[in-house]
């Protein structure tokens, strides 16, 4: 994988089926198949695949929509979606009949629609990825408010007149959806229960982060990100990507008197006025395919069980608690408790730079594993990398005839325990309290932590002495990393 290629949190995905119900409870994917279903012979499409208007209120009437312009347009979404996805084939006009067939093109079932019934999560899930890609295209494309400004004397429309950068409305809304992912996965990778508002969304796309009070420049530009995002979002709730709270109606109709667009909200006000969204599970899906589509690394919980453990270790050194526990739970439901306890050990030896982080990982896992581990634990309990840890497992099982480690496997696996610390989680409070419990419970701790045989010695040493409240005894920890330095120099 390259190295500069984006990685993410693991997201904790819903399965296939349950996902597949939910593509088929979406509105507007229910309406495309039900329209689907409801195209026969006599159904009437103009040149663009298209309803012919006269069709739509029977179209709407299908689908219980009221008998108006707003039953009409959600008919015609309907009808383009089912198009788009294949669930509805479109003939051309027979330019050689005569009558509505030389005018109009006709329409039937398509090769998507028996998938509905008879396919497979997948197929439903391909359909509706389908139908998102078909929104998404629909959620960026130009505003036509005056068309007389943009058609020309033959009819065709001058994408030129108008304002707007293809290519750079899809990058915004790409990363307003990245930006909402990254929330919900950072979370604990499954949907989130708080949903975000809408004008943080659109401040995470426009306001720098090293800028202090945003300009009014930039809060204008929030403020038009704002709309077209609430825009955007109605969109896209129909197809059960997101949960949306759109922006008050009365308050766009206070701002409209004032001819001044939305305002961000001040800290004295409701910001649930201003839209509040969340991805749903299957939104979560959608979004991650895109994203991997786009070359992003992100990883689902589940990646990692039909991988060998070095490469179980490995991968868990990004994920979150709880996602890494459900891994890990994968992982060992697949395979026998005995051979995978043997296999985790294996996979944790090592004095590369992440092998501590993987013994974390290795003895988080063998907890799950339970008492049948036990015997390959034992078996290491004389290795110089292992035993320490297999000396804490037993002990945290309450066995009673451990062997007393000795002191320099004390102190190593001190050392090794704070550096894989570091490695997962950087500085924070709870190894604060970690390493000034355990130079508290070893008197002249720092005189002999940098006598010890371990890579990572120095670096431990000096985020002690970052970290330990007491400047005395910080001051011993970068005395003691300034001599393990000079041990290990060449």
């Amino acid at each position: 994988m390259p190295e500069d290629r984006p990685t993410l949190p693991p997201v904790r995905l819903h399965t296939d089926a349950e996902l597949a119900r939910d593509a088929l409870a979406a509105p507007l994917l229910s309406r495309a198949v039900r329209l689907a279903r409801w195209a026969g012979p006599a159904t009437r499409v103009g040149a663009g695949g298209e309803l012919i208007e006269e069709q739509l209120p029977a179209a709407a009437a299908e689908l219980g929509l009221p008998a108006d312009e707003d039953g009409a347009a959600d008919a015609s979404e309907a009808w383009r979606i089912a198009v788009d996805t294949g669930l509805v084939d479109v003939s051309e006009p027979d330019e050689q009949a005569e009558g509505e067939e030389a005018e109009y093109g006709g329409a039937s079932a398509g090769e998507g629609l028996p998938l509905v019934t008879s396919g497979g999560p997948q197929d439903v899930l391909a359909i509706w990825q389908e139908a998102f890609e078909a929104v998404h295209a629909d959620a960026t494309a130009p505003v036509l408010d005056d068309l007389e400004d943009i058609v020309g004397e033959d009819g065709a429309i001058d994408l030129s007149a108008l304002d707007w950068d293809p290519e750079a409305e899809i990058e915004f809304l790409d990363g307003v959806l990245g930006n909402l992912y990254l929330l919900t996965v950072s979370g604990g990778g499954a949907a989130a229960e708080e949903p975000v508002p809408l004008p943080a969304l659109a401040a995470s796309m426009i306001v720098p982060d090293d800028m202090g009070e945003p300009t009014d420049d930039v809060l204008e530009q929030v403020s038009e990100a704002m709309m077209r995002l609430d825009d955007q979002f109605r969109m896209f709730e129909p197809l059960g990507l997101v949960e949306y709270r759109p922006v008050d109606e009365a308050l766009l109709a206070e701002e409209s008197t004032e001819e001044a667009a939305v305002a961000p909200p001040s800290d004295e006000e409701d910001v649930s006025r201003y839209g509040l969204v969340r991805l749903t599970p299957l939104g979560l899906y959608g979004v991650r395919a895109r994203l991997l589509e786009a070359g992003v690394d992100a990883p689902a919980v589940g990646d990692l069980a039909d991988k060998d453990a070095d490469a179980l270790l490995d991968g868990l050194a990004r994920y979150p608690e709880v996602a890494a526990r459900a891994e890990t739970e994968q992982w060992l439901a697949r395979r026998g408790a005995g051979d995978a306890a043997v296999e985790l050990l294996a996979a944790a030896k090592g004095d590369d730079e992440g092998a501590p982080l993987r013994r974390l990982h290795c003895q988080q896992a063998l907890t799950l594993v339970g008492a049948q581990a036990e015997p390959a634990v034992r078996a290491v309990l004389d290795d110089p990398e292992l035993g320490g840890l297999a000396r804490v497992w037993l002990v945290e099982r309450g066995a009673t005839d451990v062997p007393a480690p000795s002191e320099s496997m004390i102190f190593w696996l001190a050392i090794d325990t704070i550096a894989a610390q570091l490695d997962a989680e950087g500085e924070p409070q709870e190894l604060q309290e970690l390493v000034e419990g355990l130079v508290g419970r070893h008197g002249g701790f720092f005189e002999e932590a940098w006598r010890v045989e371990h890579p990572a010695t120095a670096e431990v040493l000096e985020a002690m002495g970052r970290l330990h409240a007491d400047k005395k005894l910080a001051k011993e920890a970068r005395k003691a990393a300034f001599k393990a330095r000079s041990r290990q120099a060449p």
